[in-house]
This record gives C-alpha cells, structure tokens and sequence, in this order.
C-alpha cells in the first residue's frame, strides 16, 4: 500500500495524514570487489513493496571504482506514518551500460521499514546476498531527513505620521506583503488587519510560513504596500517600499528597523517630498514549525501499551462463537487489531518491549476479579518482545484464566497515565504513550473513565479504542472527542482531544492495512499538539 488512500470511511483524508516527504542518504562500506582488475562500480537501486511487489522507486549515480561509496544522489520517498512501507535497497556493480539488473553482478541488499529509519535517523547493517547469508564485510548506512522547510516568520509592524487621506479624520491603515510570482508579477501573501482613524497605526503580530513569504529564501525581495481602507473597496494607496526577511531579521525588540514609506508619484511630483510616513518592523522572528517527524528524527520514542478486556460477555474462548476464539488460521479480531496498530508502532520504539494487560477477568490461584494484570503473569515484568511476544502471552493465558466483569477501563489508562507522567519530569520531547484498548463493549466505569481520559489529556499520551464484535459502541463514541469536547464529572474539560475509537466490524472485509490508517490518522497531530503546548523542541536538532 504504498500511494493509496483508504477506500472506507476513515474519516477526513488531507492534512491530519502525516504525509510529508523524506530525503534518504545511502553510503556503503567494505562493499564485495567483482571486478578482476580494479575495484568493484556499485551503484545503489530502492525498491518498495507496493501490493506484495518489490517496485523499483530510483536508483542513484554509478561510483567508480570504490567499495566504500557516498552516493550523491540522494532517494525522495513519500513518508506514511500510518502504513507499514517496506524498502529494499540493493546494490550492484556496474558492468555494462544496461538498464536491466540481471546484466550486473550483485553486492548484496538490506530490506527494511520506512518506519525503521525514521525513527533511529541513521541505520547501519549489513548488506546480504540473495541466500541470506552475508555479503562479505559488506555494509549499508541509510541517513533520513525531512525534505520541507517548516520554518515560520513573526512579524510585529506599526506605523508613524502616515500620510491623512480621509477629508474628515484621519486614515483607516493596512499593510499588504508581496512576493515575486513566477510569472514577475507580484503575488500577494498577507493582509493586517485595518486599524481605524490613526496614522500611527500599531498592526497585531501576525505569523506566516517562511515558504509563504519569501520562497524559503531570506534574501528575496519582499514589497509592503501601505493603503487606507474604504468600506467600497475603492482602498486608497499611501506608499510602499522594499526590503527582504533578511533585512527585517535586523529589528530586535529594543531596536525597531524603521523604514520610509514612499509614494512614487508624490515623488515624482513634489520636489519637497520625502516620504509618506515611517513604517516601523518592531521585531521579526523566525522559528520552527516542528513536525511530527521533527520528533521522531529527534528521538522520540513511541512507548506502545496493549490494553485486552477478558470479560465474560466475549464467550468462551473454547467456542467458535466467543470473540476471543482463535480460528484455526490463528486469529480472531483481538489479534487482528493488534497485529494491525502494533506492527506499525513497534518501529518507533528501540527495544521493542511492551507490556500487555488484561482486564475482566479472574485470576489463579484466588480468582479474584483484576483490572490490570500482566498477561505473561509477571507483574515485575509485563514487557513482551515485540508485537509476537504479545501474542504469544495472549495465547498462553487464555486457559489459565477465567472470564468475568465488569469492563473497567480507568485502571489501565491510570496505569499508563504513571508512566507517562514520570517521563513529563525529563522535561524533553523523548518519549510518548500510546495505549491500545481491545474490548467488546459498554464501559462499566464510565465516569471513572471519564475522569481519567481528561487527566491524561495533560501528558504525553494516546489512547486508542478498538471495539470488536457487534455491541453498541455509542460510549466509545463519546469518548473519542472529535464531535464534543469530553469533560469528567467534575466538568473540567479534557485539554485536547487523545481518543481514537474505531469499530473492527467497518473493516472486517477491508484490506488489513484499511484499519491501522484509520485509528492512527490522529496520532501524529496529537504527538505535535502535545509537545507544542509544552514549547518542548525536538531532543535533537540538525
């Protein structure tokens, strides 16, 4: 699924998917040495899987003779948070000058997720030959870096004895930005807003992309053009003048860039005439809009928790109608939610160990009725390996244990809560929680829940709800914010919005991959939303 969209109802397409494009650097070391008489001319191809297929995306410049190559040309690829995109780098040493690979001997190749190298930034592993077995000393390094300018630009205008254009009072100022068009004509970029009856206008700081106003490029020619308002539109011209955002960056606070604001055909006409007011740049600043990939390339870790109801209203698992029976293709729709949010997920997170909880249930020897138990039965140590591990400690309980009620989920969002609370006091954008909740229907605590999600909205933390089976699910609904603001019962309004609900029965028929886009659409804006509410930049910047 490399370039597609979801066909189902998966809620608004567009800004909220965290498509941005990455640049991906390839260097190669100790490469295998083909040729007999000089060194091996390796050139390196990127291919990405697209409908079980290995497509091929680019491939860079050929390095002569060497075995230890920096190619120059660099890999664009489209980055999917939401999709499990898979690569396959493969180098070669260029023998003729065919386009066809089988023409060219093999050095080895190196398969792996988008997700992989975005989340530990460089990547270094070994290159295999088609039999799995190591290239020679052969290595591959994958550099990543966002390929977009998320820079912004604040400017602070006002504005000093502005010519009087209204017979009856004074002007009614604002100020338009331009920049050249392609075309070079210049192209409107921003309006202030009016200030009325002053030609000492103080404009409102306004913030625009650096993209947007200068091409990215400080030095650009930026026109401002002063007007006094009329309600016909008929807006009479004041002056005008040039400058770039380079020239602006010289206002600071204590030291205001003052410039004329000139009115060519006064100028022209009147010998006298030396402006028509002073515009004022009290101050400019430029700083970073950060991304969710900021984040991610900063090292952020992605701290994923699995949250499983084993209430009695999911039916035996020994009966091919309970929710939590495993077919004998092994799956059921708890593991099916799972495997599709947490093979995405894993990627984010370096060592891979998470840990599963159950809830509902009763519990040997005692049999007592537990909200947040480890599901390998290890409370010290609830950590699974990888995705696997979880569902190999969900097969292993399910005899060991007895399905009851009622379906709490405060527990476990408080469990989450603690951990994520703790990692507020490093004070740095490192790490961010996500706990994945599999049940099969009406929360029994909802005001306890209730509570907990509001206070969890505070920290750096998710929460993701998947509902299987048929139940009603209007509870979820109201949990998963987007319509109405969610408050506890105290009425205190949950900070931002950190529930996503989805339904498994919209996507029993869909493509597996149909599902992990639609509960994690949200993900990437919660993770920036948080962390820019806290002014927290990314750990590390370039």
């Amino acid at each position: 699924m490399a370039h597609t969209m979801p066909p189902t109802p998966a809620g608004p397409l567009g800004s909220q998917y965290c498509v941005c494009k990455v640049e991906l650097s390839v260097c190669g070391q100790n490469l295998l040495d083909r040729d007999v008489t000089s060194k091996s001319d390796p050139f390196c191809v990127l291919f990405m899987e697209v409908n079980g297929k290995w497509v091929e995306l680019d491939r860079t410049e050929t390095a002569v003779n060497n075995l230890n190559p920096a190619f120059a040309k660099k890999f664009i690829v489209d980055y999917h948070f939401e999709e499990v995109q898979k690569l396959k780098f493969a180098l070669f040493d260029q023998d003729k000058s065919s386009m066809q690979l089988y023409e060219h001997d093999f050095l080895g190749e190196f398969s792996c997720t988008l997700g992989m190298i975005v989340s530990s930034k460089k990547t270094t592993r070994s290159l295999l030959l088609g039999n799995g077995k190591p290239a020679g000393k052969g290595m591959i390094t994958i550099a990543a870096q966002e390929l977009s300018d998320n820079r912004v630009i604040t400017l602070s205008m006002a504005g000093r004895k502005l010519d009087k254009k209204d017979l009856f009072g004074k002007s009614d100022p604002f100020l338009e930005f331009y920049k050249p068009g392609d075309d070079g004509k210049w192209m409107l970029v921003h309006r202030t807003e009016v200030i009325k009856y002053t030609l000492d206008p103080v404009w409102k700081p306004f913030t625009v992309p650096l993209v947007s106003l200068c091409d990215g490029d400080v030095e650009k020619p930026v026109k401002v053009m002063c007007y006094d308002y009329d309600s016909d539109g008929g807006h009479d011209f004041i002056g005008e003048f040039q400058t770039s955002v380079a020239r602006m960056c010289e206002a600071q606070d204590a030291f205001p860039l003052e410039v004329e604001c000139i009115n060519p055909k006064k100028q022209k006409k009147k010998k006298n005439y030396k402006n028509s007011g002073i515009i004022i740049v009290k101050s400019c600043k430029i700083t970073r809009d950060f991304s969710f990939l900021d984040y991610i390339l900063g090292g952020c870790q992605l701290m994923f928790t699995v949250g499983i109801d084993f209430t009695a209203s999911n039916g035996n698992p020994r009966d091919p109608s309970s929710l939590h029976y495993i077919s004998p293709m092994g799956t059921n729709e708890y593991l099916s939610a799972l495997w599709a949010v947490g093979q995405i997920i894993q990627d984010y997170d370096s060592d891979k160990m998470f840990p599963a909880l159950g809830f509902g249930a009763q519990l040997p020897p005692d049999w007592k009725v537990s909200h947040e138990f480890a599901i390998n039965f290890n409370p010290t140590n609830p950590f699974c390996s990888g995705v696997e591990g979880i569902v190999q400690a969900y097969s292993a309980c399910l005899p060991h244990i007895r399905f009851y009620g009622p379906t709490n989920f405060s527990p476990i969002i408080n469990h989450v809560a603690r951990f994520a609370a703790q990692a507020t006091q490093q004070q740095a954008a490192a790490q961010y929680f996500i706990l994945l909740i599999i049940t099969d229907g009406v929360i029994s605590d909802m005001d306890e829940t209730r509570d907990a999600v509001v206070q969890a909205s505070k920290l750096p933390m998710s929460i993701i709800i998947v509902g299987v089976g048929n139940a009603d699910f209007a509870a979820m609904e109201f949990l998963d914010g987007d319509s109405r603001v969610l408050r506890s019962q105290t009425g205190e309004e949950a900070l931002r919005d950190i529930v996503q609900f989805v339904p498994f029965r919209d996507f029993r028929n869909a493509p597996k991959e149909t599902l992990a886009k639609a509960v994690l659409a949200e993900l990437p804006q919660q993770v920036v939303q948080y962390f820019k509410h806290q002014n927290l930049p990314p750990i590390t910047l370039d």
